[in-house]
């Protein structure tokens, strides 16, 4: 059993930047594929962005591309979203995902709000 928990929600700024970090605990952590993604308000859950379990490869969503960085640090469990130059229309909860090749787990989200 895999858990998740996210952080580094809150409220900020048009242009403003936020870190959200993802702490996963059970399983081994350096073997999976983790994503964020987010849902807004009516709407369905979307993909931002996917990193494998090296590190060495990302793939974003064309609407955060060049805004949003992520990464991850194996040693600590943890994956991080950098969002930079944030605008209004990425409100949303944010949720962190885990594929590990058997199951797939999600963590409860974290709310990020950017005001204009």
């Amino acid at each position: 059993q895999v858990q998740l928990v996210e952080s580094g929600g809150g409220l900020v700024q048009a242009g403003g930047s936020l870190r959200l970090s993802c702490a996963a605990s059970g399983g081994t952590f350096g073997t999976y594929t983790m994503a964020w993604y987010r849902q807004a308000p009516g709407e369905e859950r979307k993909f931002v962005a996917q990193i494998t379990w090296s590190g060495g490869s990302a793939v974003y969503a064309d609407s955060v591309k060049g805004r949003f960085t992520i990464s991850r640090d194996n040693a600590k469990n943890t994956v991080y979203l950098q969002m930079n130059s944030l605008k209004p229309e990425d409100t949303a909860i944010y949720y962190c995902y885990a594929r590990t090749g058997q199951y797939d787990y999600w963590g409860q989200g974290t709310q990020v709000t950017v005001s204009s």
